[in-house]
């Protein structure tokens, strides 16, 4: 199988595991399926890897051997995908590996702005009046200046929209202004961006905040690129600080 993941892949390399769903329902929404951080640990083929087993809150997730993924690798040059099935899992000097077999090849992902960083951001909103509603998508220079704004804090962030959570609670399909700052060249940028309200939940272990999940409705394309290089910048900035396990 000529994947060639040696030429993209490299030990160390970050590497997302999302459960392969079969039910034709789930088809169109692979971005907001659980997703399974880890790191490759070796290239044992073309078509064979090794990853560490992904930990969630310093606890194992032992994925099933015959289960299918896809992987999405962050390398130097970008994302990179494929699918594969749990081969084996083992334990190796106290590190806990899976080998992986590669079932498809890989290829750049190209939905790189569906992509959700991890973070926390301090985030002010407000919910739009409705007679700005209708100029929403002209930019945030048609909406009215200065109107109050409520605190809350983004947890993951991608190029298509954000996630945050607050003590407060947005109605579904309801539009609101986002305010945040992210460094842009080593200084921070602040950005203004109008953002539909796709789903609202209390949060199980926290009653009284509620998540919220937001897809952008007026970005332009190089605001959008801005975001997906900050992404990638802290994603680099995350994997050269980390250390390589022991082999």
């Amino acid at each position: 199988m000529p994947n060639l993941i040696s030429k993209y892949v490299v030990p160390g390399c970050r590497v997302d595991l999302q459960a392969i769903e079969r039910s034709p329902a789930m088809s169109h929404t692979d971005g907001h399926r659980k997703s399974h951080q880890s790191k490759v640990l070796d290239i044992i083929s073309e078509d064979r890897i090794e990853v560490a087993m992904p930990m969630e809150k310093s606890k194992l997730i032992l994925l099933p051997v015959d289960g299918e993924y896809d992987l999405y690798f962050y390398g130097d040059n970008g994302l990179y995908q494929c699918h594969a099935r749990v081969a084996d899992r083992y334990k190796n000097n106290n590190i806990y590996v899976l080998v992986l077999d590669l079932i498809s090849n890989l290829r750049k992902y190209q939905r790189r702005e569906y992509y959700r960083f991890s973070c926390a951001l301090e985030m002010d909103s407000r919910q739009l009046e409705e007679e700005e509603i209708s100029v929403a998508d002209q930019g945030v220079d048609k909406l009215i200046p200065e109107l109050p704004l409520k605190s809350s804090v983004v947890v993951d962030i991608s190029g298509g929209g954000l996630r945050f959570v607050a003590n407060y609670a947005y109605e579904e399909q309801s539009m609101i202004l986002c305010k945040y700052r992210l460094l842009k060249n080593g200084k921070a940028k602040e950005y203004n961006l109008v953002g539909r309200v796709l789903a609202v939940r209390e949060l199980d272990n926290r009653k009284g905040i509620f998540e919220h999940r937001v897809q952008y409705v007026n970005l332009n394309s190089e605001e959008r690129e801005e975001i997906i290089k900050y992404i990638f910048d802290e994603e680099r900035k995350t994997l050269k600080n980390q250390k390589g396990p022991e082999r």
